[in-house]
C-alpha cells in the first residue's frame, strides 16, 4: 500500500537533472527533500562527499531561492523538482519512497534533511563505506542515529551563517541530557524526546516534543518503505538499531543545524504554509519560542567536541564495533 502510494506520488515529480546512469554497484546513495536551503547546501554536499557518499538523489519542493538551480550543475546530484504539496505527500516521504524503491535497491541509502549531519563511530578516520562494509559482515541491514539538536551560545541571530560555512562553527552547543525513552509497540522502534526543543518549545508540554529517534541509513530493497520521517520503517525489523540481546549495537548521532540565523525567517514562511506536520504547530512553537527569548543556551548546555564525547555521554554507542 504503501509502495503504491509512493508510485501515485512519483507523477507530481519532474526530472530536472538525471545523472543516475553513474550509479555504480556498491555506491553509497543520498536521498533527501529540501525547500528553500540555498546557503546550507554546498556545506551538506562536501560534508557527505569527504564520508563517501556517491550520489545524491534530492527533490526539491518549489524553492525560490535558487537552489534547484545550483543543484542542477553539481555533477553528482540527481534532482527532481515539485511545486505539490509537501504535507500530501506524507512529509516528502512517499517521493523519497519512491526514488528508493527505484535507484536504491542494493545499495545502502542514507535519507537526510540538509541541516543533518552523521556522525559515526570512529567518522574521524573511516570513511562510510567501512561502517556499511561492517554492517554487511554483521548481517546488520540498518544502522541508528539520535538526532541532536545544535545550537548557539547567545542570541540565534547574533552570528550570521556564511554560505559554505561549517554550521558547527556557530552552533556549537547542545543538551547532554533530559531525554526521555519509550518503545513503540507497534513498529517496535525505539522513540526519544527531549532536548533543547523539549525544554526550550515544549516545556508546557514535551509529549508533543518532536521525536529524535531516526534510521537514516539502510541496506535498501523494494520491499522497505519509511512510514514517518525517517523515524520509522518496514518492514519492522529494521527499527531493531539499539540494542538486542547481549548488549548495544553500534549507532550515531545527525548533528542537527536547524538553530542559525535563517530559522526565524524559515518558522515565519513555515507557520504561512502549514504544511509540515501537525499544521506547522512545531513551526508556531519555534516562532513564539524565538521571539520571547532568542537564547537557547543555559549554563547546563554541553559544548560539542566530537563523536567520543557523544559515545562517552551515552548518545550513541561503538558497540562491538572495534
Amino acid at each position: 500500500m504503501r509502495l503504491a502510494r509512493a508510485l501515485r506520488r512519483s507523477l507530481e515529480l519532474t526530472r530536472r537533472a538525471d545523472r543516475t546512469r553513474a550509479i555504480r554497484p556498491g555506491m553509497i546513495l543520498a536521498f533527501t527533500t529540501l525547500r528553500n536551503e540555498r546557503p546550507r547546501l554546498p556545506y551538506f554536499l562536501n560534508y557527505y562527499r569527504r564520508l563517501g557518499v556517491g550520489q545524491f538523489l534530492m527533490v526539491d519542493n518549489g524553492s525560490t531561492d535558487g537552489s534547484a538551480e545550483w543543484l542542477a550543475e553539481q555533477p553528482d546530484v540527481s534532482l527532481w523538482t515539485t511545486t505539490a504539496s509537501y504535507r500530501r505527500s506524507r512529509y516528502g516521504v512517499d517521493w523519497l519512497n519512491h526514488l528508493q524503491w527505484r535507484y536504491g535497491a542494493g545499495h545502502w541509502t542514507l535519507v537526510v534533511d540538509v541541516d543533518e549531519f552523521l556522525v559515526y563511530p570512529f567518522c574521524d578516520t573511516r570513511p562510510l563505506e567501512a561502517l556499511t562494509g561492517w554492517l554487511d559482515d554483521s548481517g546488520r541491514r540498518s544502522f541508528g542515529a539520535m538526532l541532536l539538536d545544535m545550537y548557539p551560545k547567545g542570541p540565534i541571530d547574533a552570528q550570521r551563517y556564511r554560505e559554505g560555512q561549517d554550521p558547527f562553527e556557530i552552533a556549537r552547543w547542545f543538551d547532554a541530557g533530559n531525554y526521555t525513552l519509550s518503545r513503540n509497540p507497534r513498529y517496535r522502534n525505539l522513540w526519544i524526546q527531549g532536548g533543547v526543543r523539549a525544554r526550550a518549545f515544549f516545556a508546557d508540554a514535551p509529549g508533543r516534543a518532536p521525536a529524535l529517534n531516526k534510521t537514516p541509513l539502510v541496506r535498501w530493497t523494494r520491499s522497505h518503505a519509511y512510514v514517518s520521517s525517517t523515524h520509522t520503517l518496514l518492514p519492522r525489523g529494521l527499527n531493531l538499531v539499539y540494542d538486542r540481546a547481549g548488549g548495544e549495537l553500534a549507532s550515531g548521532v545527525l548533528l542537527h543545524a536547524k538553530f542559525l540565523d535563517m530559522i526565524t525567517d524559515k518558522a515565519a514562511e513555515e507557520r504561512q504554509r502549514r504544511e509540515h506536520y501537525g499544521g506547522g504547530r512545531e513551526y508556531d512553537a519555534y516562532g513564539r519560542g524565538l521571539d520571547a527569548s532568542p537564547d537557547l543556551w543555559c549554563p547546563h548546555s554541553t559544548e560539542y567536541i566530537n563523536w567520543r564525547q557523544l559515545e562517552i555521554l551515552g548518545l550513541m554507542s561503538k558497540g562491538d564495533w572495534a
